[in-house]
């Protein structure tokens, strides 16, 4: 019986994880003209933040998600509603041109600078 056990355990697969970041954007998204109720949720104020769109990026390495908060303020009047570092998630608000604006810089710059690869821009 204990032979048993023991060749059970030698059968069973050991299996290591790795997370392997891409240099890239998976996710270049606006939302023009969003309801009040979608900035409450993602712990925005709609009085404060509520100037027509609502930019989402996702990035990897998550780290860049700096560099493109950095490049957003910098790019236009947009305002941050969220970086995250460990995500790699980038929320902008403000017009719908500065928020488009800011997504622009930051995917012409990961393209140009960075040589990463960069999902199309879409909208709701």
């Amino acid at each position: 019986m204990e032979l048993d056990v023991l060749n059970q355990q030698e059968k069973k697969t050991r299996i290591i994880q790795e997370l392997v970041p891409g240099k890239q954007i998976t996710l270049a998204h606006i939302i023009a003209h969003p309801e009040d109720i979608l900035y409450r949720k993602l712990g925005l104020d709609p009085a404060v933040d509520h100037a027509g769109a609502i930019g989402i990026l996702t990035l990897s390495p998550s780290e860049t998600a700096i560099i493109a908060g950095d490049i957003a303020l910098k790019s236009s009047g947009v305002e941050l509603g969220f970086v995250d570092r460990f995500s790699g998630t980038v929320i902008v608000t403000g017009t719908v041109s500065q928020v488009e604006a800011a997504i622009t810089a930051i995917r012409e710059y990961a393209i140009e600078k960075l040589g990463f690869s960069v999902c199309e821009l879409t909208r709701t």
